[in-house]
């Protein structure tokens, strides 16, 4: 099935609406859903290698945006929408030592936990909960997002082909890895706040 979902997202990355889709995932998973945009931009990046920093812009653009949106759950719907997201995902109390430390860190919390696999909606909620400056939250957003998003793209660029096929030949192993991240993120999120 994986693989199935791999060649899909290969044949939608050489399509007309392959832009869109990255756009969509990199918005979502800012604001509430759990997928990260990065198997998309990669996916774009291995199938038309030319439209490597077009992808990362669009994917960047469009997470900061969703990061926006996330701010506005946690600064004006935090009761309504915000802390549903965070009980969905188990991490009410991470949630709050993380507010705390934007509260003490600011913008520097968003550009450490921008680049790793910590689910960016925990950052970009708790960054409403805690009103930090929206000045200071978008710079750290497109900072954190556009390193992390440029640099994929650099790296699938540069070795695409030899990604591609390592990717190919080591399918299942790749993929668990991926999952694995996202786990390790919520688990991080979840024991070490």
């Amino acid at each position: 099935m994986m693989r199935r979902l791999y060649d899909r997202m290969l044949a939608l990355a050489e399509g007309p609406h392959a832009m869109w889709a990255l756009a969509l995932v990199s918005f979502t998973e800012a604001s509430f859903f759990p997928v990260p945009p990065d198997p998309v931009l990669a996916a774009i990046v291995l199938s038309r290698p030319e439209r490597a920093w077009l992808a990362a812009f669009v994917c960047t653009a469009a997470s900061v945006l969703g990061a926006l949106f996330g701010y506005l759950i946690g600064y004006v719907l935090y009761d309504l929408v915000g802390r549903p997201i965070i009980e969905f995902y188990g991490i009410q109390a991470a949630f709050d030592a993380f507010r705390s430390n934007i509260q003490e860190w600011g913008g520097w919390i968003i550009l450490a936990k921008g680049l790793t696999p910590i689910p960016f909606k925990l950052v970009t909620i708790a960054s409403g909960v805690a009103q930090l400056g929206l000045v200071v939250f978008i710079v750290a957003c497109l900072i954190t997002r556009g390193l992390r998003f440029y640099i994929v793209a650099l790296l699938f660029q540069r070795f695409g082909p030899a990604a591609r096929q390592l990717i190919d030949n080591n399918f299942n192993i790749v993929m668990i890895s991926g999952v694995a991240a996202v786990v390790l993120g919520f688990v991080a999120i979840a024991y070490l706040g």
